[in-house]
């Protein structure tokens, strides 16, 4: 079953038709007429939230939030770094995505260099 959504992203309206999958429908077929907006397909059309700062792997480690490219380490072993500061900057489809410290501390390691491709959940550094 096909369904019709008008979505608006940035102040631009765009119509889609999405294909519902294993999902059988008891209501009548629509002849074609676009379904009435309601904030239920605004719900089921928004954008996902940009990543969260990473959770702690354990023993002190950040993880990479996605697989990407190293851009920059934006800091140097031994610094002193808090809570939510950028520790690292990774590409990823063209954009740019700041790894931020889980928690405060020093920065014992660093895992990776600029340039290197990295896997969702790679150990980016160490903070302890």
């Amino acid at each position: 079953m096909k369904k019709q959504f008008r979505i608006t992203l940035n102040g631009k309206s765009y119509d889609v038709v999405a294909e519902v999958i294993g999902e059988e429908s008891n209501a009548a077929p629509t002849g074609g007429a676009r379904p009435a907006r309601s904030a239920g397909a605004a719900a089921v059309a928004a954008p996902p939230a940009p990543p969260a700062a990473a959770a702690p792997t354990g023993g002190g480690s950040v993880p990479s939030p996605l697989a990407g490219k190293v851009v920059s380490i934006d800091v140097a072993i031994g610094a002193q770094v808090q809570a939510g500061q950028q520790v690292i900057t990774l590409e990823a489809m063209k954009m740019n995505t700041f790894v931020s410290a889980p928690n405060g501390g020093t920065l014992k390691a660093v895992h990776v260099s600029a340039g290197d491709a990295v896997e969702e959940g790679q150990a980016l550094l160490t903070i302890e």
